[in-house]
């Protein structure tokens, strides 16, 4: 029997909403990072005809379901936002099948290392413990809300609404291996990440031997 060809190095990659996460997977891919994005997961498992969808159409009823078959993703933010047991029993159905889409495309990877987009590792811990490091995107919490009013176009108190219901920074620390601060423009952006991509190549060479 041919051996199981061993995971590449694996980095997950975390933040708070508006942290600028999206930019800094853009900056990884173009230096080659191959990038597996849990919110394109998420969006995944829940298309018509998976058996995800027909679990939530079950825990929350007809109208979690729109008119073309698909998953109605304004009433389901309505009806879980603000209701942590509605918000756990969706997270319950869509998590583990995240994370299975995850491990099965980890597989395929022929890289160096590999980034996981993960926006709730904290609040998913543990069970994203077998990644071998996790990088926390920050960004101060004032301009994380002035980039949500501004992508989301809601004002400051929905936007600190959003911003409450995540995992605290403190939490989020606890489990961060590297911080890149996302405060600054993108030249700097580049450089940081520029930087964490050789050091994560060293990291990946040192866990072959």
């Amino acid at each position: 029997m041919a051996a199981t060809r061993p995971r590449p190095y694996t980095v997950a990659m975390t933040g708070g909403v508006a942290a600028g996460k999206s930019a800094v997977a853009r900056h990884f891919a173009a230096l080659g990072v191959p990038v597996l994005d849990a919110d394109a997961a998420a969006r995944a498992v829940v298309q018509p005809g998976q058996p995800a969808l027909a679990e939530i159409a079950a825990a929350f009823g007809a109208d979690s379901i729109a008119a073309d078959g698909s998953l109605d993703r304004g009433w389901m933010r309505q009806r879980v936002f603000a209701d942590a047991q509605q918000r756990r029993r969706l997270e319950a159905i869509v998590h583990p099948r995240v994370r299975a889409w995850i491990e099965a495309r980890l597989d395929e990877v022929r890289a160096p290392y590999v980034l996981l987009d993960i926006p709730l590792l904290a609040e998913t811990w543990p069970a994203y413990a077998w990644v071998d490091r996790v990088l926390l995107v920050e960004a101060p919490a004032a301009l994380r809300r002035a980039r949500l009013m501004q992508r989301d176009r809601i004002d400051a108190d929905a936007a600190q609404r959003v911003l409450d219901v995540q995992a605290s920074d403190a939490a989020r620390r606890q489990r961060a291996d590297d911080v890149l601060d996302n405060s600054g423009g993108e030249p700097a952006l580049e450089a940081a990440v520029a930087a964490l991509h050789a050091h994560y190549h060293l990291l990946a060479a040192a866990a072959e031997h």
